[in-house]
């Protein structure tokens, strides 16, 4: 007689566990020899495209939704003309412990906290983000959590990071490496006071900076800014529901009455040095760049754009539900603080386009910025990316690309040439699946001949399924260089 599973599944049928975002269970390595090559393949490409998202490894046990993933690194390294793909998951801890189990641990998002775990009551699966760091990759969840780290060629996991046994916090997903000083900068939000924290870690691995950060209550910001003197911090309306949260729920709350505040922290600065700046309410889930011009602080990112009713006017409160359903739709926004009057500004750069998960040039992050690369955002059957758009961001004119219907597109980071002349001179890499060929393709786009399109596809024989947010490591910035994260 067959053994009865120990446990059965409560919702085993999901849009997010189907078509492309069904997870795969193989760990790969796929060499040139073994892709199919469309075009020419630069030869002045050097580096890594790696890019984060969920793959889990057992049936979920309750409301899968997307977030809940087990954390799997895909990546491509590209050198010398020719390019080599792998796949790894990331060796959480609670990975670990599915692994020796044989079976989910833990349930998802949308369902009951483990109350016999109070120290990890929802699974870390640190499957946000992916950052470079002093020659290693660094992974992040969307939640603060544990950061670990991973060879940025084989994308073997190296363990979780202490930053050489300093680190007393979590870290939330959206860090920032300055490739100007190697500093890797992040913040920590959780439920207790002071509520968040501002952290810096030096190349040496050593942390250089902690900095309490006050906020009025819990809050649930998701990005933030460094430019090369400060690091900006989000006090958003949208927050948890209080009342659904201390009956084991998830709901957010939009407070439209409350003002969106940016807490601009030197760098290294201590708590009382923080000014904040409030500009009108929003909630903005990805920010681009940040500089200093004289005394103006300025920003850019993509701002959460709610409904409006029959009269242009926005409805507020539909920021929840376009957030709470994953229903996203934002618009290119720049918000101005004067460092010194404390004035300040913001605006629209570009109200066509629902443009999301941006990327750039790292090299000039911090700096005055020309150009972003956004992802066109659709929602049918779920949410896809059908198109990427190059911004200008200085006037918000834009430029477009697509293969065609039936082509979804991956978070796509610029990749510089070797010995670039200019911001924008590199390419724009990204995984793309192909649904009426059923293949996954790696798509070059020449960032100055953006509406060209690919110079080179590569077509793989495995399928990568849909993910979150990518990199690009450039190749003289890989290396052992931190002996100890």
């Amino acid at each position: 007689m067959t053994e009865a599973p120990r446990r059965k599944p409560i919702y085993p049928v999901n849009k997010y566990l189907e078509g492309n975002y069904a997870p795969i269970r193989e760990e790969l390595v796929v060499e040139f020899e073994d892709m199919t090559v469309i075009g020419e393949m630069p030869t002045d490409l050097d580096g890594v495209y790696v890019r984060n998202g969920p793959n889990n490894q057992h049936q979920p046990l309750g409301k899968y939704h997307r977030y809940d993933g087990d954390g799997m690194l895909h990546g491509v390294h590209f050198k010398d003309g020719r390019a080599t793909y792998r796949n790894k998951w990331i060796q959480t801890s609670c990975f670990a412990e599915e692994t020796a189990a044989g079976e989910a641990l833990w349930g998802g998002m949308l369902d009951p906290r483990r109350a016999d775990r109070p120290d990890m009551p929802l699974k870390d699966t640190s499957n946000t983000d992916v950052i470079l760091h002093a020659g290693k990759l660094l992974t992040t969840w969307y939640i603060s959590g544990d950061p670990y780290s991973a060879d940025p060629i084989t994308l073997a996991s190296l363990g979780q990071s202490d930053f050489n046994g300093q680190r007393t916090t979590k870290i939330s997903a959206h860090a920032k490496t300055d490739e100007s000083t190697d500093d890797f900068i992040f913040f920590d939000y959780n439920r207790d006071y002071p509520y968040m924290h501002q952290g810096v870690i030096n190349s040496a691995g050593e942390m250089t900076a902690l900095t309490p950060v006050e906020l009025p209550g819990p809050r649930m910001p998701h990005d933030m800014w460094i430019s090369r003197k400060h690091t900006i911090l989000h006090d958003l309306p949208l927050i948890w529901d209080e009342e659904a949260y201390r009956h084991g729920r998830v709901k957010l709350k939009f407070e439209e009455r409350w003002p969106t505040r940016f807490g601009v922290l030197p760098r290294h600065g201590a708590a009382k040095e923080i000014r904040w700046y409030e500009f009108e309410p929003c909630f903005i889930l990805h920010t681009i760049n940040s500089w200093e011009d004289g005394d103006w602080l300025h920003m850019t990112g993509c701002r959460i754009h709610p409904h409006h009713d029959g009269m242009g006017n926005p409805d507020l409160s539909s920021i929840t539900t376009i957030m709470g359903r994953h229903g996203l739709d934002a618009r290119l926004y720049y918000w101005s603080a004067n460092l010194k009057t404390g004035a300040t500004k913001e605006g629209m750069l570009d109200d066509k386009w629902n443009a999301e998960f941006p990327t750039w040039n790292n090299s000039t992050m911090g700096t005055h910025m020309k150009y972003a690369y956004c992802a066109k955002i659709n929602h049918e059957p779920v949410i896809n990316f059908p198109g990427l758009i190059k911004f200008n961001l200085d006037t918000g004119a834009s430029e477009y690309y697509s293969e065609g219907p039936g082509y979804k597109y991956s978070e796509a980071p610029f990749a510089p040439a070797t010995g670039a002349t200019s911001e924008d001179h590199g390419y724009v890499v990204s995984f793309v699946r192909n649904e009426a060929a059923g293949q996954s393709e790696v798509h070059i786009i020449d960032a100055q001949n953006f509406t060209q399109g690919p110079v080179c596809k590569l077509v793989l024989p495995c399928r990568v399924p849909e993910g979150f947010h990518a990199t690009w490591a450039r190749g003289d910035m890989l290396g052992d260089r931190l002996a100890t994260q």
